[in-house]
């Protein structure tokens, strides 16, 4: 029985493959890897992996692709379900004895409502689905498939018991066949990496407690299970084989950092390799590690700051302090690794006051680069939980009919249209400085392509603070 594994056409920008970050349009287009859906793909013999928003597929071109297989499997989230559910249904018209199975985040909270919301939808898969979504390729009845919930013919919703959690990673195949079989690598692009670029993860689930974090708390836990380093260390050596072009990899795992020694064993064995790679790191390693990783190949850390406020720190569980991110930074500066800092405004706590104070922060800190996001209350996240429970919610959707984000929280000391506001007022004082501008010029001036492509990205920022609707 073929497999389509599918992320379907939306929004045109919206990023539904996103790994361990958020779903959203982004202020300069931007796609990550479908790497969670790749890495079931490469589980199936006879299927296939379609990513159509990097590739420009519309609906016409998905269900032209979808027309040839008796299983499909979608990744869908919470910004885009309606959308998925509407392409699902278009899938169903077309051919009606397509059975067609939902995964990721918002189906795996929310099973029963997903089942409910949409008839197309057969089953759903839930938590960490790998093994799940090979079982139902190769035909067994849904009834005896551990981790999904499904639609029986008499129309009841059954669940199934759950399927434990991968804990040796190493059974996993590789995705770098189904990346060379079926993606265009050239498609995917990120402001702050190389061009083109590759990711992959080492390991899934993060010890962190992040009330907002999505994956840890409904897909991946907050267990970090992972790969062994040769298992790594092999695969790169075969990435870099097959990809010649790629010019940066980044880790995905949500904190790559988070055993330490793990992660410089890692980074020894890539050492030989000559590879430039970065990853998702929290701002709590020390100058000697960060110098060893530099030595071996390391070229940025991606890290959540957050906020510049102590009290929400500590209200959102991020486990590190102002402080702590402030030696982290220096260190980082002192060993000439980069940093792209990424902040999150609405968070409980939040106020006109903090705001200033995260915006001081970061300009203190003085990264390389940095993204402004809102908060997300996401089904399956403890801030969701508080949301609903303090009366927090100012709107039921978290993006806008453009695909960027709504402010969808207000509190007592700040309404969510200040939050929203908040953000371009945040991006403007950071931006325009002196030290900013001319880094960015600096690379511009360094190499024609990337000229080429910050020009666009500064088109594409100033486009996108306009069309963003309070």
């Amino acid at each position: 029985m073929g497999t389509l594994f599918l992320c379907p056409p939306g929004i045109a920008g919206f990023d539904g493959g996103a790994g361990s970050r958020y779903q959203a349009r982004r202020e300069v287009t931007s796609y990550w890897y479908p790497t969670w859906l790749a890495q079931a793909a490469a589980l199936v013999p006879q299927s296939r992996l379609l990513d159509c928003p990097p590739h420009g597929l519309d609906l016409a071109g998905c269900l032209a692709a979808a027309k040839d297989f008796d299983q499909v499997i979608i990744n869908s989230s919470t910004p885009s379900f309606a959308n998925d559910c509407q392409v699902a249904e278009a899938i169903k018209r077309q051919r009606p004895d397509t059975r067609i199975g939902f995964v990721g985040a918002h189906a795996a909270t929310l099973p029963t409502d997903t089942l409910k919301s949409c008839r197309a939808i057969d089953w759903v898969g839930h938590r960490e689905f790998d093994f799940t979504c090979q079982e139902v390729a190769e035909g067994r009845p849904l009834a005896g498939i551990r981790g999904l919930s499904y639609r029986s013919p008499e129309g009841r919703i059954l669940h199934n018991a759950e399927r434990e959690l991968i804990a040796d990673m190493d059974v996993l195949p590789w995705v770098a066949d189904v990346y060379r079989r079926d993606l265009d690598i050239r498609r995917y692009a990120v402001g702050y990496l190389h061009h083109p670029y590759l990711s992959l993860y080492t390991g899934r689930g993060c010890p962190a407690q992040c009330t907002f974090c999505l994956w840890p708390q409904t897909i991946g836990g907050n267990r970090y299970r992972v790969r062994s380093p040769q298992n790594v260390a092999d695969e790169m050596a075969y990435l870099k084989r097959l990809f010649p072009e790629v010019k940066e990899f980044f880790f995905d795992d949500d904190t790559f950092t988070a055993n330490l020694p793990r992660a410089r064993a890692i980074a020894e064995k890539l050492r030989p390799l000559g590879l430039t790679w970065s990853c998702n790191s929290r701002a709590n390693v020390n100058e000697e590690t960060i110098r060893f990783l530099r030595d071996c190949g390391l070229r940025l850390f991606l890290v959540g700051y957050e906020s510049g406020d102590d009290q929400i720190l500590r209200n959102i569980k991020k486990g590190v302090g102002t402080d702590q991110m402030r030696a982290f930074t220096r260190a980082c500066h002192r060993a000439d690794v980069t940093i792209h800092g990424t902040f999150i405004l609405g968070l409980p706590g939040e106020t006109p006051e903090t705001i200033e104070r995260t915006i001081q922060f970061a300009q203190e800190l003085d990264m390389f680069s940095l993204q402004v996001s809102l908060a997300a209350p996401y089904p399956g996240t403890e801030l969701y939980e508080q949301a609903r429970a303090n009366g927090w919610f100012a709107r039921p959707d978290i993006i806008q009919a453009g695909g960027y984000q709504n402010s969808a929280l207000t509190y007592p000391e700040i309404s969510h249209e200040e939050i929203f506001e908040a953000v371009e007022r945040f991006y403007h004082r950071w931006y325009f400085r002196s030290g900013p501008i001319l880094r960015i010029v600096k690379t511009m001036l360094s190499d024609r392509d990337v000229c080429v492509r910050r020009l666009r990205e500064g088109y594409e920022f100033f486009r996108s603070m306009s069309e963003r609707q309070g």
